[in-house]
This record gives structure tokens, sequence and C-alpha cells, in this order.
């Protein structure tokens, strides 16, 4: 029985949610406090959900996830921030977009992701806390090795999953 609209958009919703509690998940349980952050997986989690959900769905799953991190981690003044930076995450992964899970183009919007995420809580940090100059020694470094990690926890992930859909793998 093929899904129908409704059923399809039920379908997505729950799987939002649960890619917006698995953000939540192991961005506030598995973090290592650095400056005026943390460094954590869950933007792979961003990644992967912009890999497998519609637009709206996945930037929805994103944002939410990502500032319920931030409350849950006793962040909340950076938790409006991180809906929209990790809304828009989710937003570039998906709009650069690609048919495979790790690609090129799946790359290059890692790299746009690290960078909207940099400079987003860079400029976070100067209106929360001044002093660009500071506050760009004081958050970058942390935020750039943030992306790189998520980056390649989601190339594993990615990989694995391709894998898994290799008719080469499948049980007789």
């Amino acid at each position: 029985m093929a899904p129908n609209k409704e059923n399809e958009k039920l379908i997505y919703t729950v799987q939002a949610g649960l890619f917006a509690a698995l953000t939540a998940l192991l961005t506030a349980a598995l973090h290592i406090p650095v400056g005026n952050g943390y460094i954590h997986c869950g933007d792979a989690v961003i990644y992967l959900a912009a890999a497998v959900l519609p637009m709206p769905f996945a930037v929805a799953s994103a944002a939410i996830g990502g500032m319920l991190a931030d409350l849950l981690s006793g962040y909340a003044v950076y938790a409006l921030p991180t809906f929209l930076i990790k809304g828009l995450l989710a937003l570039a992964f998906s709009g650069i977009g690609g048919t495979r899970k790790l690609e090129p183009r799946r790359i290059l919007a890692m790299v746009v992701c690290g960078l909207i995420s940099v400079i987003g809580y860079w400029i976070t940090a100067v209106i929360l806390y001044g002093g660009w100059q500071a506050q760009f020694f004081g958050t970058v470094p942390g935020n750039c090795v943030q992306a790189v990690g998520s980056g390649i926890v989601y190339a594993v992930i990615a990989v694995a999953m391709e894998r898994m859909h290799d008719p080469r793998l499948k049980m007789i």
C-alpha cells in the first residue's frame, strides 16, 4: 500500500521529532565544554536529518533539537541564536543537496555549514559579551573543531548507511 500525502507528512513529522530528540540528546548529554560553548556531535545528526528528510522537516528538526540542547545544558542565553543557526545549517545542507549521503556536494555542504556555525556563534558571542577580537579568539577555534568533528562523524555514518544499501551486502 503506497502512503498517501497525509501519511507521508505524518511519517516525516515523526522522523523530524526523532531527529530533534537525537540532536538534543547527543548535544546536551555528550559534550565537552570549551570557551563560551561546547563541542558535541549534534551537528552530525543535523546533517543526517538534512540528508534524509525534506527541507522544512529537516530545518524544524535542527532548530528545535539544537535549541532544546542549549536549554537542557544550561545555555539558555544561546537558545534563540542556536535555533536560528542550526536551522540555517539544515537549510544550507538540504539546499546544496545531493542524491547520495556522501558525495562532493555533501562535503561542500559541510564546509558551508561549518562557516555558518563558526561565524554565527562568533557574532552571537560579540552581541552577548562584546569585544569582537576577544570573541574571535575565544569562540572560533573551538567552533572549528566542532565543525570538523561533526563532519567526520556524519561522513562515517553516511558511509555506513550507503554500504547498508549496497546489494552486495544483503543477507541471503
